[in-house]
This record gives structure tokens, C-alpha cells and sequence, in this order.
């Protein structure tokens, strides 16, 4: 998976992907950002700040997010990242991917729970 032309070629994670998915609705600063992960994920993700800011600099590298603002607040600065058009793009593409992998999955799934099961108590090579 790619950003624009020209951008570093990037692979799509899990917590990128994520991240992507939490920055769709509106600019966040980095906590934010973790919040919103582990609410998309009902916590089964959670992103420690060494991981969510080697994510946001990779995203960004690749032309997915990008900078919208700083403020201090408390004393700290807090940046803020927004998603681009192009990372819009890519999140929509993963989740259409994602979509049809399940699909597939489920399909195979169903074949498996309708083949054909041994009818005597014997398992495959005479076991009991």
C-alpha cells in the first residue's frame, strides 16, 4: 500500500491503519490520537508514545498525515496531525481490503464446516 507519487513507499500496520482511522474525522494531537486507538479498537490496541510517534512520522513520510498546528497547553506543546486526501484514500482502500479478506475468510470457513465429517466415532487413520 502507497501514498502519492513520490512519497516514501510505506506498508500498512495494524496501528497505522489506526491511527489513519482516528484522524478521520478531525485533526488530534498525539494523546488524542492514543485515546481514539484504543477506543477504534475497544483496547485491544494500545499505542505507547514511541510507537505512536514512529507510526506518525512514517505516515507522514508517506504523505498520509501531516502537521495541522501547535499549542501549549499546561505548559506543553501539542501537535496536532491531520489525515490528507491521499491518506483518506489509502484508509478507504485498507478497509476495502480488509472487507473482502473477511469475506473470503468467512466463505472458507463455511466450506470447511460443510465438508464431509467421518460418520463412524473413528478419527482420520483408525484413532478413537
Amino acid at each position: 500500500m502507497s501514498g502519492p507519487p513520490g512519497a516514501k513507499p510505506f506498508r500498512m500496520t495494524e496501528q497505522a491503519y489506526l491511527i489513519l482511522l482516528s484522524l478521520t474525522p478531525e485533526p488530534l494531537h498525539g494523546y488524542a490520537v492514543i485515546q481514539a486507538v484504543a477506543e477504534l479498537s475497544d483496547g485491544a490496541t494500545a499505542l505507547g508514545a514511541g510507537t505512536l510517534y514512529g507510526n506518525l512520522d512514517r505516515l507522514s513520510g508517506a504523505g498520509l498525515v501531516e502537521p495541522s498546528g501547535e499549542e501549549v497547553v499546561d505548559g506543553r506543546l501539542r501537535r496536532y496531525y491531520r489525515i490528507t486526501d491521499d491518506g483518506r484514500r489509502v484508509a478507504e482502500q485498507e478497509t476495502a481490503r480488509l472487507r473482502e479478506l473477511a469475506a473470503r475468510a468467512q466463505k472458507a470457513l463455511d466450506r470447511r464446516g460443510t465438508a464431509a465429517r467421518p460418520t463412524s466415532g473413528r478419527l482420520a487413520g483408525g484413532l478413537a
